[in-house]
């Protein structure tokens, strides 16, 4: 009962908060970013807490997420000041008309709701997934997963006291830190309560939220993001962007963990990219003429099903041969997540088919796919990447955690 009785005083609030002005919402931002700096030393302490916790079989990349320093708090703060300055996405009007009767519509942008949020490791997506979901005027839930427990919890009791100083209820904004995912199963049983749920994580957090919700979902799934390199393409462009595309970060979603060569750059492509990945210690996977190009090269392995079909989070690459831009796309078609898919090419005929058959929320021409990011889009950041096809798809920004509805205004009219 308890736990109902939160989801009411939340649900309340998301109505007070359709009253709320853009400058309040905006002064709550403004003041977490205040408070991030000022509590640095807290924060940090509390991740370094939950890092301590963590196993030892953890991968280097798992722990990177979960990392937080004065460069990345910094980053968090600055990030909240952006998304303050950004347009209010309420403000927004639509389409207008005027009926023969005299009855007059137009479109107004409202928010969801109640949303919420479960993630994993990254303490920085607590910040970012309320900075969005709350300038948009939506009440947030918040679940992070128990390695980052400590962290979050600061990050949430500053979330908490920015509210109380711009002279808004508490109750808009729950964060959990309750590691049971008894909780977690309740709440997406609570559709007379929350509005939407966003998963955003690994394929065994999506594939639990699918399963158990009955709720509507954005589902934020995962990344598994191919480079393909034409027979046409400019081979030091190429190495840039598929050397960027897998080490810069590889431990996000938008990182490549595929990439497909045409037959008749392999011998001379493949090479350069091994000597350049060898840099960041990439181990490799690849096909039988990977494999051979490759004859006793250091950390390269044969390909299994599997390989083309996992989504690393790491430093590790997969590079399959292939004939033909068909046969890319086939590879694409069947092992693609959907998510980001790039196409390296002199031929804008090429690039243009690539770019319209590929089904993914973000198909680039000549660029790393690193670029899938509502902060580098110009949104300010993001809910997460929708890989699906209804409401949003891509980086869900400000406008996405909105819905239009019409406003009739009469003089009596009757049907």
């Amino acid at each position: 009962m308890a736990h109902e009785s939160k989801l009411k005083k939340i649900q309340s609030s998301a109505r007070e908060l359709r009253m709320s002005t853009s400058e309040t919402r905006n002064k709550v931002l403004l003041k977490a970013a205040e408070f991030l700096i000022e509590e640095e030393d807290s924060i940090l302490k509390a991740n370094l807490k939950d890092l301590k916790k963590l196993s030892a079989e953890v991968s280097p990349a798992f722990k990177d997420r979960l990392t937080l320093n004065p460069q990345r708090l910094a980053a968090m703060a600055e990030s909240l000041r952006q998304v303050a300055e950004l347009p209010d996405p309420l403000a927004v009007e639509g389409e207008k008309r005027v009926l023969k009767n005299g009855l007059q519509l137009k479109k107004v942008r409202a928010p969801l709701g109640v949303i919420f949020m479960i993630f994993e490791s990254r303490p920085n997506v607590a910040i970012e997934a309320f900075s969005m979901g709350f300038k948009s005027g939506n009440a947030m839930i918040l679940r992070g997963g128990k390695e980052s427990q400590y962290t979050v919890a600061v990050l949430y009791k500053i979330l908490q006291t920015a509210l109380k100083h711009a002279g808004l209820s508490a109750d808009s904004f729950w964060g959990i830190t309750d590691p049971d995912r008894k909780l977690v199963n309740f709440l997406l049983k609570q559709r007379e309560y929350i509005d939407v749920v966003v998963p955003r994580g690994g394929e065994g957090l999506i594939n639990f939220v699918v399963n158990n919700s009955l709720i509507p979902i954005i589902k934020n799934d995962r990344g598994l993001c191919h480079v393909y390199v034409h027979d046409d393409a400019d081979l030091a462009m190429a190495v840039n962007i598929i050397v960027n595309a897998k080490t810069q970060r590889p431990a996000v979603c938008n990182s490549m963990e595929t990439m497909l060569i045409h037959a008749s750059l392999a011998e001379q492509l493949i090479p350069m990219m091994y000597q350049q990945m060898q840099k960041f210690q990439v181990k490799w996977y690849g096909d039988a003429k990977t494999l051979k190009i490759l004859k006793g090269s250091k950390n390269v392995k044969k390909a299994t099903e599997k390989n083309w079909n996992t989504e690393y989070s790491d430093q590790i690459v997969n590079c399959k041969v292939v004939s033909s831009l068909e046969e890319a796309m086939a590879h694409i078609d069947k092992y693609g997540s959907k998510h980001s898919e790039a196409i390296v090419t002199d031929d804008a005929e090429v690039a243009e088919k690539f770019q319209k058959k590929v089904d993914a929320a973000v198909v680039y021409w000549n660029a790393s796919t690193r670029f899938t990011d509502g902060f580098e889009f110009g949104l300010g950041g993001e809910l997460g990447i929708s890989t699906q096809k209804l409401h949003v798809r891509g980086p869900v920004g400000l406008q996405a955690l909105t819905n239009e509805r019409w406003i009739a205004t009469g003089t009596g009219q009757v049907r």
